[in-house]
């Protein structure tokens, strides 16, 4: 997935979420506010256009943030750019949870529509079509952009929110790793119509469809990985005797947890949360499933967890 981290300008923090902006919004804001002096008698308007835009995109986002920190999740930064805004949230690894944290974002603009829609039909009724045509055109075109981002958004095309609300709803039926399987090589296909749309039809022939093609290709690339990676975890056997006090689903049997210090994998479960080869100890372990941690005297029981606490003193002792 294309890093957008990089090269963003802090701008400060809002509920405790720190909202960065990239570079590059400043070169596309100068060719779009230039682009649109046509719609408007003063460049003014094209510049609370664009500002309309960034601030029904902040919103959009700030959707995400929230649905997801209502379901227990964590959020710590947005990043807007050039092809929309991205806020980084982590909710739990549950279908539901990652559903709600989705749908809030296009839920955002559904209800800013008919906001927008009411101010157009009152300016309509003074005759601001007549008497203030550039303020006309302004509600006009700030309804425009909500309700095109919200169908752009909603169409069923990972990684856009609707191909990810798709792989939340086919997560209940066909498992968190395949549904992200399913949802990448839907994206592979979105992605590649896309460019074939963009050829077809001239209007759509444009720098920023191809942009918008490549970064789905990426990012659904970037995703089909991960995918692989989870069907093989998902295939690996579960530990006996341990559970995860939050979800209660068993931990996988094998290395699948690093170091923090040496960088080397392990099996937690093996050495009691002692790292085998530098020695590191670890107050909490990690669920895989639902990324919450605990110490692992937690997740055992009765023999298990004497069993754990021997080993990490034992390991801890050499």
């Amino acid at each position: 997935m294309l890093s957008i981290r990089q090269g963003s300008i802090r701008l400060g923090r809002i509920a405790g979420i720190d909202l960065y902006l990239h570079w590059s919004w400043f070169v596309i804001a100068v060719i779009e506010i230039g682009g649109s002096q046509g719609r408007y008698t003063s460049l003014v308007w094209s510049l609370l256009e664009y500002l309309a835009l960034f601030a029904i995109v902040l919103l959009h986002e700030f959707g995400h943030a929230l649905a997801c920190r209502q379901v227990g999740g964590t959020v710590d930064r947005i990043v807007l750019w050039p092809l929309g805004g991205v806020a980084y949230v982590n909710p739990p690894q549950r279908p539901g949870a990652t559903l709600w944290s989705l749908a809030a974002g296009p839920l955002v603009n559904v209800a800013l529509s008919p906001i927008f829609g009411a101010a157009l039909l009152v300016a309509q009724s003074l005759g601001w079509a007549q008497s203030m045509p550039d303020a006309y055109q302004f509600l006009w075109m700030v309804l425009y952009i909500d309700i095109g981002l919200f169908v752009f958004n909603i169409l069923p095309i990972y990684p856009l929110d609707g191909g990810q609300i798709l792989r939340s709803l086919l997560w209940y039926f066909i498992g968190r790793a395949r549904s992200l399987y399913v949802a990448t090589i839907l994206g592979f296909v979105g992605a590649a119509g896309l460019v074939c749309l963009a050829l077809w039809v001239p209007e759509l022939r444009t720098t920023w469809s191809l942009l918008i093609a490549a970064y789905m290709l990426m990012s659904c690339w970037s995703g089909f990985k991960s995918a692989r990676a989870l069907i093989l975890v998902e295939k690996q056997p579960r530990r006996e005797g341990f559970a995860c006090p939050s979800c209660g689903v068993k931990p996988h049997a094998g290395p699948f947890w690093k170091c923090a210090q040496c960088s080397r994998n392990f099996d937690t479960f093996e050495t009691g949360a002692v790292c085998p080869y530098c020695g590191a100890q670890f107050p909490n372990t990690m669920c895989g499933e639902c990324q919450k941690s605990h110490p692992i005297g937690e997740w055992a029981t009765g023999a298990q967890a004497n069993h754990a606490e021997q080993i990490s003193a034992t390991i801890a002792n050499h």
